[in-house]
């Protein structure tokens, strides 16, 4: 499984504004129901009860906030860029303004964590993490998730 299988061009989103921590989630949510026929506020509560758990800020500016759905069959990214950096209360208390949401169906186990350490590896490269801040294009920025997840595969 590869980053583009997560990720289609339709999931990337850029700029993505929100203010704070649960309107990203909650914006983000709207666009993965459109993407997946699943009920916003279930998304959108899915991610919500996540993050109670503790913060998906991983530091360096990304955050990767995931939940698990029933009615979904597959893995299911969403990608954003946002206007400006937020609190998202995360590990080294930087501001986020790179997120990367992951929806999997709920038996997902072990395919959920893979998904979760690809997408984390791909973001964790400084090289692609500048490039993805000077681009504002989100087809542009599908095209160069797509090409760094194919190098680090």
């Amino acid at each position: 499984m590869t980053l583009t299988d997560l990720l289609s061009p339709q999931a990337v989103i850029s700029p993505l504004r929100a203010n704070s921590k649960k309107q990203a989630l909650l914006e983000l949510s709207q666009h993965a129901a459109l993407l997946t026929g699943l009920p916003e506020r279930e998304l959108y509560e899915s991610l919500l009860q996540r993050e109670r758990l503790g913060s998906t800020g991983i530091g360096d500016g990304i955050a990767i906030p995931h939940g698990r759905m029933p009615g979904i069959g597959r893995l299911v990214g969403l990608f954003a860029r946002l206007d400006k950096p937020i609190d998202f209360e995360s590990l080294d208390g930087q501001p986020v303004d790179i997120v990367f949401v992951l929806i999997a169906p709920e038996g997902a186990g072990a395919d959920h964590l893979k998904a979760l350490a690809r997408v984390a590896r791909v973001l964790r490269n400084q090289t692609v993490l500048e490039q993805i801040r000077k681009i504002r294009d989100p087809e542009m920025i599908y095209a160069l998730l797509a090409e760094s997840a194919a190098q680090a595969a």
